[in-house]
């Protein structure tokens, strides 16, 4: 029988058709064999100090004990909100022993932000970098949360650096507001306590949610994907089997510039990486790009994994073209387009090219990439991963012919369980039969490449990070001057996408600046409109929806 997936033949000698979704019968399962395996290698460095994978086994042995002495059961949910710390990884993989489910939380988020993750998920627990506790404080009440963790940034670098960087991050920066949490306990404390205690082995089942991601989907409401140990299992080693042809395990120096709470790290350095007994560098605050150039000048780094708008900034960083690349052997990119003329000026200054993937928090991410060694298919998604089918259908869903555009629907072990409490939105985007419609209308080119030609949905993509319209939009409307408002991306250099606004006043003394300081309040940095314009009316339908696409449009 011919395999009815084209693009295999050009998948890269030695990468398989297909992958065992049930090799391991979970994630814990896959952490196991790899802290056995890879005992005394160094698995995740930060700031200087670096941790192996046996003492992150140990570490995160104990965390798991101490949640499990607090009563947390199997099942419950525990957020983790901090930025990229070796706690992070001690913290994950601690709650992934003790049966909970993980809810990765972007610690920039404001307090209206993360109420709505914490009260939709049911948090129980969460542990979070202090400089964020007093945002927390604000919203606990509202919430189950009644474990909390509070770490700072130098608490697992040593004594001497660890107190040093905690000085200047409170008292010189002032990045640490005041709190009061009562009954809180710090990250060591919570170690220390997990000493007394034995973890119990749990068992969870292929199916069983592990994760749950959030994203606005298809719509503007967030909403957490569940992902299940046999979907990050899965996606594991379909990622594996991409680099396994340019990467050698035990061997490499994976740069970690993206955020691990964002899908796209998660995975990749967090998951795959791991698998593959590597070494994970993780940049804090992949912002400071002088903190990137010096970890590119401490470490020979292999793979370089980034976002269009990190690959853009270094290129223009003063001395990034002088670094040495002689051990860089792949480039990733994800989470938005990559634009071609950074493509082509990376693999002019660096001699490697940067292979675009494509992927949703609910395919937990990876569903294409482009072979790693290729230059050229600039403006391609790639080919399907192992064991994924694409396809392009119509508004009816029937499978189009040819060349013609169509929505990409996707199937595979790594599409997402569903969304967590919310059946009627799962059942409008995976069918009976396991398709996952994306909202991204593409198309198949003869070779079994594609590419996105436009999106259905109107999300904006800042840096990588989803916006959606009708946050912003409630937000805006929230503010008793405003009348109407809508939402648009507006092409941007360094970002790919800002956020625009259209606004009717209610109250005609309203001012721009008054309004971006309102946003500011209420939204996360990236979310802030960049343009406000003040119209005397919007497009509408006539049903009375506001027209977006027509707004995208205008000019001004």
């Amino acid at each position: 029988m011919v395999d009815p997936r084209p693009w295999l033949a050009n998948y890269p000698k030695g990468v398989p058709a297909n992958i065992d979704p049930d090799k391991y019968p979970s994630l814990v399962a896959m952490l196991d064999e790899a802290f056995q395996a890879y005992k005394k290698l160094p698995a995740f460095t930060c700031m200087g100090k670096t941790f192996t994978y046996e003492q992150i086994d140990q570490l995160s042995r104990q965390f798991g004990a101490y949640l499990n002495s607090r009563g947390l059961e199997p099942g419950d949910k525990i957020a983790i909100m901090m930025p990229n710390l070796l706690q992070y990884p001690i913290a994950l993989f601690g709650a992934l022993r003790a049966g909970l489910v993980v809810v990765n939380t972007n610690p920039l988020y404001t307090p209206r932000e993360m109420r709505h993750q914490f009260t939709d998920s049911g948090a129980k627990a969460v542990i979070i970098a202090e400089n964020f506790a007093a945002n927390l404080q604000k919203i606990q009440h509202d919430t189950d949360i009644r474990t909390v963790i509070i770490t700072s940034i130098g608490e697992m670098l040593g004594t001497l650096k660890g107190s040093l960087v905690n000085f200047v991050v409170r008292s010189v920066k002032k990045m640490v507001p005041k709190y009061d949490i009562p009954n809180a306990v710090t990250f060591k404390d919570a170690l220390r306590q997990g000493k007394k205690f034995s973890l119990p082995n749990l068992q969870t089942s292929p199916d069983d949610v592990i994760l749950l991601q959030y994203t606005g989907g298809t719509t503007g409401v967030a909403k957490g994907a569940m992902l299940t140990n046999r979907n990050l299992v899965s996606n594991m080693q379909q990622i594996k089997s991409i680099f396994d042809p340019y990467l050698k395990a035990k061997e490499e120096i994976i740069i970690c510039p993206l955020p691990l709470y964002h899908i796209f790290a998660f995975t990749v350095n967090c998951l795959a990486m791991v698998n593959l007994g590597n070494h994970n560098i993780l940049v804090t605050n992949a912002r400071d790009l002088k903190s990137v150039i010096k970890t590119l000048q401490t470490y020979p780094v292999s793979l370089f994994p980034g976002v269009n708008t990190l690959f853009n900034a270094l290129l223009n960083y003063p001395g990034f073209s002088d670094l040495d690349f002689s051990h860089l052997k792949v480039s990733v990119a994800g989470g938005m387009a990559l634009q071609k003329a950074v493509a082509e000026k990376w693999h002019k200054v660096t001699g490697v090219p940067i292979a675009e993937g494509y992927g949703l928090t609910e395919t937990s991410p990876v569903a294409s990439v482009n072979p790693l060694d290729i230059a050229g298919r600039l403006g391609s998604i790639g080919l399907p991963v192992p064991s994924t089918d694409f396809r392009i259908v119509d508004a009816q869903g029937n499978d189009v012919t040819g060349r013609e555009a169509g929505e990409i629907q996707v199937k595979g072990p790594q599409v997402m369980k569903g969304y967590y409490n919310r059946p009627d939105e799962t059942a409008k985007v995976i069918s009976a039969d396991g398709w996952f419609s994306t909202g991204d209308i593409g198309e198949m080119m003869e070779d079994g490449f594609f590419r996105i030609v436009d999106r259905k949905k109107d999300m904006i993509n800042v840096s990588g990070f989803n916006v959606y319209p009708n946050e912003i939009e409630d937000v805006l409307v929230s503010n008793p001057k405003v009348l109407e408002a809508a939402a648009v991306g507006m092409p941007d250099e360094k970002s790919g996408e800002v956020v625009k606004v259209y606004v009717v006043k209610k109250d005609k003394s309203l001012t721009e600046k008054e309004l971006v300081d309102f946003c500011r309040e209420n939204l996360t940095g990236y979310k802030i409109p960049r343009k406000v314009v003040f119209k005397d009316e919007l497009p509408k339908s006539n049903v009375g929806k506001i027209l977006r696409r027509e707004l995208r449009d205008i000019e001004d």
